[in-house]
């Protein structure tokens, strides 16, 4: 009788146990469901672009033992009228502008510091498509014109099964995705909440089923797409994301601090915007595009690859904002003018003919109203020519 009283009292202890894990795994959910539901609050984003590591899954991006790549203090930069203005209108919390690969202008705002690691949002993907340059530069990748499947074989029936390396990376899978981020049942948000409650984005980019067009006839912003390149670059190497942009972009880049990514339940990197760096470290970024892959002395991406992936090379419309391979390129823009673009007011441009690197987070809500695009680029530009002095 004592050993059956024993074996129910034990039995009572491991339900109790399983069931309080049960409740603290579901709290957790929970709590990052609100996370996301709260996430761009008027009262709440600057501080959470800052502290992503707080409220979601989480992988480290090692920075390496090496020495950090200085990034020297240059002249001043004489600031254009209505900076200030500016500043304030599209809720920028850091910016610094580099020439020649020296400070002319670093400024920190909406209580922000340089030490804050701030969410990349699709600034990643430009960082992911660095990265893909070295790994097809070292063989894993053998062609671009290669279907996705062949190194992603799960994609097998889905959306993607004969889309190719080069469609993803120009945007042109034709997959069929809703991007509206301001539409609760969109894609991009249902995405979110996957992420948020520990699903597998893997998941859901295999889920994907239908297609709006054919692979390659039309640029349409898909951001399942990065993901699709993660798990090209992951089944090509056999490692992870954080493992292979530690080991090829961030080490030898000699970041200031270890970035890290958001990831799903299962580890992964969310590749496509989950990020985090400091504002000079997205300059370093930036400076390492401009000087055509070399920073610090080193060639970390490919020269090749550098202006294979910021020319404009994807099949957008006449007049339509121009697009590489995961890059920007303004429709008006002047040769060697590129950027990564990440909502919210997340920018890295670059300008090869002036010398010149503006990195900037922001915080801004109004990020989708009408011009808030041209009032940023206006401004980077003035930036861009703006005269140094002495300091």
């Amino acid at each position: 009788m004592r050993r059956l009283v024993l074996r129910a009292l034990t039995a009572l202890i491991i339900l109790a146990v399983i069931a309080a894990g049960a409740a603290l795994w579901q709290r957790e959910r929970l709590e990052r469901l609100a996370a996301v539901t709260t996430l761009f609050a008027e009262d709440r984003i600057v501080e959470n672009f800052s502290n992503m590591d707080e409220l979601f899954e989480t992988a480290a991006v090692p920075r390496g033992d090496g020495p950090v790549t200085p990034l020297p203090e240059g002249p001043a930069l004489t600031l254009p009228a209505g900076f200030e203005a500016w500043l304030a209108r599209r809720a920028v919390t850091g910016i610094v502008v580099l020439h020649e690969g020296a400070i002319v202008h670093e400024g920190y705002h909406l209580g922000t510091g340089p030490e804050d690691r701030r969410i990349s949002w699709s600034v990643a993907k430009s960082y992911l498509s660095m990265l893909f340059g070295v790994i097809v530069e070292s063989g894993a990748i053998r062609s671009l014109d290669d279907p996705v499947t062949e190194y992603a074989p799960v994609l097998a029936g889905s959306a993607y099964d004969g889309v190719t390396i080069r469609n993803v990376l120009q945007m042109a899978s034709g997959v069929e995705f809703d991007e509206d981020y301001l539409d609760f049942w969109s894609d991009i948000n249902r995405m979110g909440r996957v992420l948020a409650l520990g699903g597998s984005m893997d998941g859901f980019a295999v889920a994907r089923e239908a297609r709006v067009r054919p692979p390659g006839e039309a640029w349409q912003y898909v951001s399942i797409d990065t993901h699709v390149l993660s798990m090209v670059l992951r089944g090509a190497t056999g490692r992870t994301l954080p493992e292979l942009m530690s080991e090829h972009i961030i080490g030898p880049m000699g970041v200031e601090s270890a970035p890290y990514y958001v990831t799903d339940g299962n580890g992964v990197a969310f590749s496509l915007g989950g990020l985090n760096l400091s504002t000079r470290d997205y300059a370093r970024m930036g400076q390492t595009v401009l000087a055509g892959g070399t920073f610090g002395g080193r060639q970390i991406v490919p020269e090749g690859w550098i202006a294979e992936s910021t020319a404009p090379s994807a099949p957008t419309a006449p007049g339509e904002i121009r697009y590489g391979y995961q890059w920007w390129i303004p429709a008006d823009g002047r040769e060697g003018e590129v950027l990564a673009r990440g909502v919210y007011g997340q920018y890295v441009y670059i300008d090869r003919q002036a010398g010149r690197v503006v990195a900037l987070n922001g915080a801004d809500r109004a990020f989708r109203e009408p011009g808030a695009f041209d009032d940023t680029l206006g401004m980077v530009r003035q930036l861009r020519d703006a005269p140094l002095e002495e300091r």
